[in-house]
């Protein structure tokens, strides 16, 4: 028999082509009918049975004794137990001493994902926490602060560009992030096979430099000068374009003041790319007619990350790359969760309780979890929800979080697996999951390069009696509700997962109530149900500025922290870094391999084998200088403390940076990761500091960290 879903492994959203016997899985192939992947697999979705069927996986709740060991009791005995604690904190501590944590798996799951909403009114505390802010945070602002909605983000028409600037991503590893689609290599291939051209600027030669048409090495965290002189170029030449936007666009003048003392000359020193390279870069873009300036972790996830975030959808703007066919365009999701047209302040409405760090829709950055727990005082974190996430291993200075959880009050989490974070629960209330689950990408349509929908239901039922994570969000909703005072609405009590997305899809732009003419052709659940493939909805079209949500419907080029945010890079051109650097001392960027995601990939058999991935990459040049051999084991020592890990000698790594690998670090007593244990890897965020942030929206700042390297004796 065969069955047909959607991969929510990671953002690509490829098709599966499942063969089974009803009740195990026989082969998984890429589903050469979905026209949005056309048969695209990755070594993640071929192993998807694999987490599936793990026998680690956990299936009843498990509730925490005295002595630390494990027993299993009934779900309503569960859930009434979680209620009885957290409410027990709540009402001696306050509201704000329950936190929320959602981990990146969240947003691959529909269900729960109808639901985090209602969770968060019902408990109304302001120590909201997610992966958002260890990742794309800046994006998000940025869109929030151009557009209106931080939802409201540009993507890469990569199927009809014909330039493509690629900044800190590797696609060809992460199968694309904030540009969801089925198989990118052979999108990147098509550009150069149509007489496009692929550029990569990136301090590692990453999978996908090795297929582009020109790599260029750049220093860690200078990207913002990069982009600076890019702009300065375009002003200089006369290659300013706002297009179809003119009408809509306020800043322009000052944007190009701001951007002439950046000049290619006077950057170069500071990003290590050739200013002749910075010039040349700027004419093929700017001149070509579909081109698109794409970047993601390395450039979110480091000190100026906001900055790089807003220049790059400014250089996008000014050149008429925006909004236009094969530059950075706008979708148009069968199910779309903007949902106000009105503009609403989402940024900045409260500040964390002891650095000050700021809010954002709803949110604190993680880099504050720990110190939120451990410093007494009014509203004191004392116990945390946490939904699929293993902060002890994805948040800076993990080993800090990893103390402070073992100090909270009561922590429930709900979670298959037995790992580095869920071993501080008292409570673990494992969902059904993976084939167990029927699927609709709620987030990942509005991220995707082209229009599509598609539902995939679950293949194999759930164990008799286990529960959905819905509906442990939505029990836990009951228990918390009345004592912060949220009262649900009718339509919480009778919606399901399904009803909202049928709901979702009748008052869509293509569902049947959106005119009289698509009352029977238009979209609805039924339709995408007798559609197993999914539906191709057409390629991104222009929609702005009818899709603007700014308060005044235009596009402030030059937001009112732009000025003063630019002032220390303006200030740092006139200096000469002289400073006598220690001859071990290294700027950390990360990595992603294509056979991971996030922690619990490395249970998995067919993902985890193979050689050895958690390493240090290090120059050929720099290993030679401190007489360092392949495979050799060295120590990295930060501020927040010291890993052991073999040196993987490359020519790949700019000289003076070194890249460790994130989502390792299976070695923690109390964890139930077999397969893992036998090569657990270390945990790259031992040694990244929550102290170092974007200033801006407070995202970790993990590339560009200054770490000493030594051969371990």
């Amino acid at each position: 028999m065969l069955h047909h879903r959607v991969c929510n492994l990671c953002e690509a959203m490829c098709g599966l082509e499942i063969e089974h016997d009803g009740t195990r899985v026989l082969k998984v192939s890429g589903d050469k009918q979905d026209p949005f992947s056309k048969g695209f697999i990755c070594p993640k979705g071929a192993r998807i049975a694999e987490l599936h069927e793990d026998p680690s996986r956990l299936k009843k709740p498990l509730r925490k004794l005295p002595d630390g060991t494990w027993e299993e009791i009934g779900w309503s005995e569960a859930l009434a137990y979680a209620g009885e604690k957290l409410n027990a904190v709540r009402k001696t501590h306050g509201l704000d001493a329950v936190g929320l944590y959602l981990g990146n798996p969240t947003v691959h799951n529909y269900g729960i994902m109808a639901y985090t909403s209602d969770l968060r009114r019902a408990l109304k505390s302001k120590n909201n926490f997610s992966a958002t802010s260890v990742d794309q945070l800046p994006h998000h602002f940025i869109a929030h602060q151009f557009f209106g909605h931080s939802l409201r983000l540009p993507i890469p028409d990569i199927d009809r560009t014909d330039y493509m600037v690629i900044m800190g991503a590797n696609p060809s590893a992460s199968n694309g992030s904030l540009m969801s689609t089925g198989g990118v290599t052979p999108k990147l291939d098509a550009i150069r096979k149509r007489g496009g051209k692929v550029v990569v600027i990136d301090p590692r030669r990453t999978e996908t430099a090795r297929r582009a048409d020109e790599h260029l090495f750049i220093r860690p965290a200078t990207d913002v000068y990069f982009l600076l002189a890019l702009l300065h170029e375009i002003d200089r030449n006369g290659w300013v374009n706002t297009a179809h936007l003119t009408d809509h666009v306020t800043g322009l003048e000052e944007l190009r003041k701001l951007s002439r003392d950046f000049s290619p000359d006077r950057v170069a020193t500071h990003c290590g790319v050739a200013a002749a390279d910075i010039r040349r870069i700027a004419r093929e873009y700017a001149t070509t007619e579909r081109a698109v300036l794409y970047g993601r972790m390395g450039l979110s996830t480091q000190a100026h990350g906001t900055l790089c975030n807003w220049l790059l959808v400014a250089i996008n703007l000014v050149t008429g790359h925006l909004d236009r066919a094969g530059g950075a365009m706008f979708t148009t999701p069968a199910v779309d969760l903007i949902k106000s047209k009105k503009p609403r302040n989402t940024y900045g409405r409260w500040r964390s309780r002891v650095r000050g760090l700021p809010e954002a829709e709803g949110e604190l950055p993680v880099a504050a979890l720990a110190e939120e727990i451990m410093t007494p005082g009014d509203g004191q974190i004392r116990a945390m929800i946490i939904h699929a996430g293993n902060p002890v291993l994805s948040s800076p200075n993990g080993k800090q979080l990893d103390g402070a959880f073992a100090d909270l009050d009561f922590m429930v989490c709900i979670d298959v697996f037995l790992n580095e974070t869920t071993r501080h629960a008292d409570l673990i209330l494992p969902p059904a999951a993976f084939l167990e689950v029927d699927h609709y990408d709620f987030v990942f349509n509005h991220l995707a390069t082209s229009n599509n929908a598609k539902y995939s239901p679950a293949l194999f039922s759930p164990e008799p009696g286990q529960w959905y994570d819905w509906q442990i969000a939505k029990a836990l909703v009951k228990e918390l509700a009345p004592l912060s005072g949220f009262k649900p609405g009718r339509l919480f009590g009778w919606s399901t997962p399904r009803r909202l997305l049928n709901l979702g899809l009748l008052n869509s732009s293509y569902g049947k109530f959106s005119g009289l003419g698509k009352l029977f052709s238009g979209l609805s659940l039924a339709k995408l149900q007798r559609n197993p493939h999914g539906i191709h909805l057409g390629p991104l079209k222009p929609r702005l500025p009818a899709a603007l949500l700014t308060k005044d419907k235009q596009i402030n080029l030059v937001p009112d922290w732009v000025p003063e945010a630019l002032a220390p890079l303006r200030e740092a051109l006139a200096t000469t870094d002289s400073q006598v650097r220690d001859p071990n001392e290294f700027l950390l960027v990360g990595r992603r391999h294509l056979r991971s995601n996030n922690s619990w990939m490395h249970n998995a058999p067919g993902l985890a084998k193979g050689k050895n991935r958690c390493t240090v990459m290090i120059s050929e040049a720099d290993a030679s200088r401190l007489d360092l051999a392949n495979a050799q084991e060295v120590t990295v020592t930060s501020r927040t403390g010291s890993i052991h890990l073999p040196a993987e000698v490359t020519d790949e790594m700019m000289p003076g940076v070194i890249s460790i690998p994130h989502g390792f670090g299976h070695d923690r007593k109390g964890t139930k990761l077999p397969v893992a244990e036998a090569n657990p890897g270390v945990s790259v965020n031992d040694i990244t500091d929550e102290t170092l942030l974007d200033p801006i929206t407070g995202n970790a700042a993990f590339s560009g960290q200054v770490v000493r390297l030594v051969a371990r004796v």
